[in-house]
């Protein structure tokens, strides 16, 4: 069909860059990827963002049919909006928002005037730039002020209630980037409503955890719930914008709902054309989050998190809160030689790849990345079990035991640790390719 067609033509006519494909391609299924962000996508979704939908997108998606309310719905869009009702329980969606950043910005453009106030989470103790970070709010745009971690490094509710009833928030934002623990949506719920705000949750980290109940849902709890699709979810990049049972609420002074406020947020007054070919890989993500396949790989997303947390506890890393509720693993590196940077670094080296984090309470300047955020969608999704998440650990232990710092960004690592610990994660990936991808030919691209 137009995907064989098309990467036959690519090999035969830029072989530059279809060798440079094949070789992402062999890293890719010889690395072991935890970043906690991180998961696969399925050839499936892959095939649906190189479809002829394109040439839809490429005419500008043109006429009342390819723009939601203002006339029929694109087929390929409703399928994904009614799948992702299915498996939210979302009453209003919204699948055209291009990233989670961007819907965060259509919801407080449709619902806020500038200067009114948002309360969201310190960004250095987990929360996002778009969650209320003063500096991304600047000048014209809203007033932000940020709760934090209580002295145990969990969300502090009386700290964020105590905010809000001071300063009468517009909006408050919950949901985490870097936050091992479950999120009380119904406490932010009722704090909200004690301020008079509206509460968005961003569930971009956690979306496939609560598509299966593994964590508490947040969709009939906020008013707007916003999740990003290519995390946890496996899908293209992208997100959803949704709502519960507010989806029918008056929202200001023209008697609209908020689910018309919303819709009206996105398209064409925020952020131009939808990209019909990534809402149809949005549609069949959603499908396969609803196959059992998928609710497995989930419960081994959580399962290996919390064993990961517990081996290298028992190693003698500090794990922030001492373990975890979902896929993050954090690692605390205050007080020691070595800087997140450097973990970061000196793990991608060997094959491990790990995201360098913040960590609340370091007195080091906020240039010093003190800790590390590691992750188990990827893995967990090629079929990691105990046993391979304790090897892991052991990895990841023998790297960071080995290396050592010179400076905050730079390092030294001996090359029989480099080469042998490369081999061992080669081994581990290849006993665990990619599932559903065409085997990858193991010989280095230049053989």
């Amino acid at each position: 069909m137009f995907i064989r067609r098309g990467y036959a033509l690519l090999a035969q006519e830029d072989p530059l860059l279809h060798r440079a494909l094949v070789a992402e391609h062999q890293r890719q299924d010889g690395t072991l990827m935890m970043v906690a962000s991180s998961s696969i996508v399925d050839p499936s979704v892959l095939a649906c963002m190189s479809s002829v939908a394109m040439n839809v997108t490429a005419e500008g998606y043109p006429g009342a049919r390819y723009h939601a309310g203002c006339g029929e719905i694109d087929p390929i869009e409703q399928y994904a909006i009614d799948r992702a009702m299915a498996v939210f329980g979302a009453r209003y969606v919204n699948v055209q928002a291009h990233s989670a950043t961007t819907a965060n910005y259509a919801v407080m453009s449709a619902l806020l005037n500038p200067g009114d106030v948002i309360l969201g989470m310190k960004l250095d103790q987990g929360g996002h730039l778009t969650h209320g970070f003063p500096a991304a709010y600047s000048g014209t745009y809203f007033q932000a002020i940020n709760y934090g971690l209580d002295n145990n490094r969990r969300i502090d509710y009386k700290q964020a209630r105590e905010l809000a009833l001071e300063h009468r928030p517009k909006l408050i934002v919950c949901g985490a980037t870097a936050y091992p623990r479950t999120v009380d949506f119904a406490r932010f719920r009722e704090i909200a409503d004690e301020a008079g705000a509206l509460l968005l949750a961003d569930i971009s980290h956690i979306a496939g955890l609560v598509a299966t109940g593994l964590h508490p849902s947040p969709v009939d709890h906020a008013h707007i719930t916003t999740t990003c699709t290519h995390k946890q979810l496996g899908g293209p990049r992208g997100a959803l914008i949704m709502s519960g049972r507010d989806a029918g609420t008056p929202f200001g002074e023209d008697g609209r709902t908020l689910a018309q406020r919303l819709r009206s947020a996105i398209f064409p007054y925020f952020q131009g054309a939808p990209i019909l070919p990534v809402i149809a890989a949005k549609a069949r993500m959603l499908s396969l989050v609803q196959t059992e396949e998928y609710r497995a790989a989930a419960r081994r997303i959580v399962d290996n998190a919390a064993l990961l947390a517990s081996e290298l506890a028992g190693l003698g890393y500090q794990v922030i809160t001492g373990g975890t509720d979902n896929h993050i693993v954090l690692l605390d590196f205050i007080g020691q030689p070595i800087s997140g940077l450097v973990a970061e670094r000196a793990l991608e080296d060997v094959g491990i790849v790990v995201n360098k984090n913040h960590i609340p309470g370091d007195p080091r300047p906020s240039t010093v990345t003190s800790g590390v955020r590691i992750g188990t969608n990827s893995v967990a999704q090629r079929g990691f079990g105990p046993s391979e998440i304790r090897q892991c650990a052991q990895l990841i232990d023998s790297v960071l035991r080995a290396v050592r710092p010179l400076g905050e960004r730079d390092y030294e690592l001996e090359d029989f640790t480099r080469q042998a610990v490369r081999a061992d994660v080669r081994k581990l990936a290849s006993q665990f390719p990619i599932p559903r991808y065409v085997p990858v030919d193991r010989r280095q691209p230049s053989e």
